[in-house]
């Protein structure tokens, strides 16, 4: 995968659009700024608006040409975010350090994927909060009919309530819903989607 991610991450233009997402806009701006963590972020859309509004960004990703999009694009919009290149597998975030952890379109093999999630979970303060958008498994209806909406072809890869409560079991769960959306984030998210969307918070 990590190859997929370069290519992806290389081209010209970038590959989900310049602006963040948007349950993740409405949901970071509600909290006071503080120490943020953001795992699997690319080409930097969502750390860059964080920063904006304050918050000391963390950005983890396993892509050099994603890492260097978001240099391009925090300075674009003169705004510091740190970036570390890093597989996620790997990576150990130091416990109780975060005020927030947000995971947007962050899809993991479903060997890995609990394992991850409890790390990040654990990257959190006490009352820190978790905010969470991904692909459910209901989108691979979607998917099918169009493409050009972007997600994991496997669904095994994509989220279900029960997964999402299991992997997250020691958070107070706030918002847990499954939604139809129409997303239009760059070139590879555009479309009616299926999503999981999740508020959670450490006590």
């Amino acid at each position: 995968m990590k190859e997929f991610w370069e290519s992806r991450y290389s081209e010209k233009d970038y590959a989900y659009g310049k602006e963040p997402n948007e349950f993740f806009k409405k949901e970071i701006s509600k909290i006071k700024a503080g120490k943020l963590l953001l795992p699997a972020e690319g080409e930097g859309r969502n750390a860059v608006f964080a920063a904006s509004l304050g918050w000391d960004v963390l950005a983890v990703d396993q892509s050099y040409s994603g890492k260097e999009k978001a240099d391009s694009l925090s300075k674009e919009q003169c705004v510091k975010i740190e970036y570390l290149v890093a597989d996620l597998n790997e990576y150990i975030p130091d416990e109780k350090n975060f005020d927030a952890v947000a995971l947007i379109f962050a899809h993991f093999p479903i060997q890995l994927r609990a394992q991850i999630h409890s790390k990040l979970a654990n990257a959190l303060k006490p009352g820190g909060i978790l905010i969470l958008e991904a692909f459910s498994k209901e989108h691979i209806r979607f998917n099918e009919k169009n493409p050009g909406v972007g997600g994991p072809k496997d669904e095994s890869m994509l989220y279900s309530i029960e997964e999402m409560r299991n992997d997250f079991k020691n958070l107070n769960i706030e918002h847990l819903v499954i939604e139809t959306a129409t997303i239009n984030e760059g070139i590879y998210h555009c479309g009616d989607c299926s999503v999981l969307r999740m508020i959670a918070r450490r006590l």
